[in-house]
């Protein structure tokens, strides 16, 4: 970049020499080149610098309103637009803590180098692991520090690295920051997790979490208690929400006194992303799992299989992916697998990955007879697929081959250690289309078959986990849900269709996890993409709808068997570079309503959701806008 500078500098003085010359002006050389850096650099650095504040806040009636720069002496009394939506009215927390809050507005000065960790637990996978999230939690912050900046860490006074200290090293050893004008001097967090070394989230977790916060003469405490790693990872989240970075004063903020005591209402908070239709690349899953952590969701269902692709390299059968994937590129090895779910551990999410089947499988498994295994699918890209399968293109398990059982064994077994996610694995089972195997199989009851089906890969699933049966066995609604021959003590619903098929199933002791489509499915409203065909699922879920769909809403008596929710994007229509508009922060309003499930009129959560669309923006997700800039701008002037 450097030397892209230096050349356009040297360009910009001979074309003005040369300018001045044909004119018959005498050429003027700048009398600093270096002049130029500021308009060159502005354009070119990777970020934006903020413009002068035309407009200053000031907390009315809890209300912010806004005035204009022209006077000096109200400039200096008032307050930036962030500071002061962080410290007037409510807090500004996504998603809202659910037992108790209570906090003091007062806005409290920093630099990051006052901040420092105490660990207080027993447990040294505990304590590794919680070294790695705090590290984490820093990144966050200083790029959202760098993001409203422009400046380097190394050369900007109030920007140095923070010190990061463990429970081996004394707070008070640190001394007092050199930053005479900050509010806090030393920021330790104290983090104690003393009843469960469990770094594997299952659905039985507790993530419960408390953070309390202290503040005397400089030294500002934040003390954080929970029964699990997971639970202390929410709550250093739910800190790091109750931080912000004011461009305008260049300082770090914190309210003054925090309490809160917090829980979720649902075990199961989860997002669905489809990488078949559309291969989605390793970093943007990535993305994807740091904006969920941000929101309090917890899994994270990959859909990583369907009858357009198959990009999973397979260790025992490659094959599928050599036929069935786009290309040699666009592939997930284990090594991948098994990254991205160290990568979502460490950020509170498990890791759910789902082989669809049997219908939903074509290409990738049109191999079989040359390796003497016979025929794994059926109907494989057949014509006029209206007839044999959804969508195209057509493809569905074959049920009497044992040989496609014994591949999908062999692909549970790898999933499962690569993800280590055992208490809760995802078959598929939906929109199997009998005329497929009305061709192959005629005379015999084809519902019996795909129940039978249905039952033998569930058995291959519990030799494939070490003869240990996980606690949830997912399937999806459909035609053989509605006939609730499934054993009830061995299957959970995810639930796509509609309130009926959701109390059936619950009537008769199904545990459930909605994922409707009338509200929670974020491909809708984009039209076809079927020449002369119409949208499978319009209108478009805006965040609101997401936000106030509570399907449990009359069905207290079974909530006990109500895992949770989960959104869900399908890639028909949707590449990486439309994920994030997609997921956020529709995904977000969904991670409120699971951990909340708050009984608020939607008119008093823009401003918070608004906060914290704009914090996902700064930590680079590229959420859809909520509202007009004037209407952000001029709280209440919209309602």
């Amino acid at each position: 970049m450097d030397s892209f500078v230096s050349a356009l500098k040297t360009l910009i003085i001979l074309l003005s020499i040369s300018y001045s010359y044909q004119n018959g002006a005498e050429p003027k050389l700048p009398v600093n080149i270096n002049t130029m850096d500021l308009e060159i650099n502005s354009t070119h650095n990777g970020c934006s610098k903020p413009a002068e504040d035309l407009w200053v806040y000031k907390c009315v009636k809890n209300k912010c309103i806004r005035e204009h720069n022209h006077d000096l002496r109200k400039f200096n009394e008032s307050m930036s637009f962030l500071t002061c939506s962080m410290t007037c009215g409510d807090v500004k927390l996504w998603p809202y803590p659910t037992i108790e809050t209570q906090v003091k507005m007062k806005p409290l000065k920093f630099t990051l180098d006052a901040l420092l960790l105490r660990l207080h637990t027993p447990y040294s996978n505990v304590r590794n692991y919680f070294r790695s999230v705090f590290e984490i939690f820093l990144d966050d912050l200083k790029s959202m520090q760098r993001q409203k900046t422009c400046k380097n860490f190394d050369h900007d006074k109030v920007i140095n690295d923070p010190i990061i200290k463990y429970d081996e090293i004394s707070v008070d050893s640190l001394g007092n920051s050199t930053y005479d004008e900050s509010d806090i001097n030393i920021f330790p967090i104290n983090v104690f997790v003393n009843k469960c070394p469990d770094l594997s989230l299952s659905l039985d977790t507790d993530e419960s979490y408390e953070l309390h916060t202290i503040f005397n003469a400089g030294r500002y405490e934040a003390n954080i208690t929970a029964n699990s790693f997971f639970g202390a990872r929410h709550a250093l989240s739910t800190l790091q929400q109750l931080m912000w970075f004011d461009g305008r004063g260049h300082w770090w903020h914190t309210l003054s006194k925090i309490d809160i005591v917090d829980a979720p209402r649902f075990r199961y908070r989860g997002l669905l992303l489809d990488t078949s239709r559309h291969y989605i690349s390793i970093d943007a899953i990535k993305r994807t799992l740091g904006a969920m952590s941000h929101a309090k969701l917890n899994r994270f269902h990959w859909h990583i299989t369907d009858s357009q692709s198959f990009p999973y390299v397979s260790k025992h059968y490659p094959e599928l992916a050599e036929y069935g994937a786009y290309s040699r590129e666009e592939t997930y090895t284990l090594d991948n697998i098994r990254d991205v779910a160290s990568f979502a551990k460490l950020r509170g999410i498990q890791i759910i990955t789902e082989i669809d089947a049997p219908a939903h499988a074509g290409n990738g498994w049109d191999w079989g007879p040359k390796k003497g295994l016979g025929d794994l699918s059926l109907c494989i890209n057949q014509q006029p697929w209206r007839k044999f399968c959804g969508q195209p293109p057509c493809g569905q398990l074959n049920p009497k081959n044992n040989n496609t059982l014994l591949v999908l064994q062999k692909l549970y077994e790898e999933l499962l250690d690569a993800t280590e996610t055992t208490d809760y694995f995802h078959l598929g089972g939906d929109e199997v289309n009998m005329n497929c195997w009305g061709q192959y199989f005629q005379g015999s009851e084809l519902q019996n078959i795909w129940y039978q089906f249905t039952l033998d890969a569930a058995d291959r699933l519990t030799i494939a986990n070490k003869n240990i049966t996980p606690k949830f066995v997912a399937v999806w609604s459909s035609d053989l849900t509605k006939r609730l021959r499934l054993p009830r003590s061995r299957f959970a619903v995810q639930i796509w269709t509609g309130y009926n098929d959701a109390y059936a199933l619950l009537r008769k002791g199904y545990n459930v996890v909605f994922s409707q489509v009338d509200a929670w499915y974020l491909d809708c409203g984009f039209g076809s993409y079927l020449p002369g065909g119409t949208g499978v699922c319009d209108p478009y879920r805006s965040w609101q709808t997401v936000y106030e769909h509570s399907p449990w809403k009359k069905l207290h008596p079974y909530r006990k068997q109500i895992l949770g929710g989960e959104a869900c994007l399908w890639t028909e229509q949707v590449s990486e570079w439309q994920l994030d508009t997609r997921f956020w922060p529709r995904a977000a309003a969904l991670g409120e309503r699971l951990w909340s499930d708050p009984n608020q009129d939607i008119r008093n959560v823009f401003k918070r959701m608004s906060i914290f669309r704009n914090r996902l923006v700064d930590l680079g997700i590229e959420a859809e806008a909520i509202l007009p800039q004037y209407c952000a701008q001029n709280p209440g002037e919209c309602d």
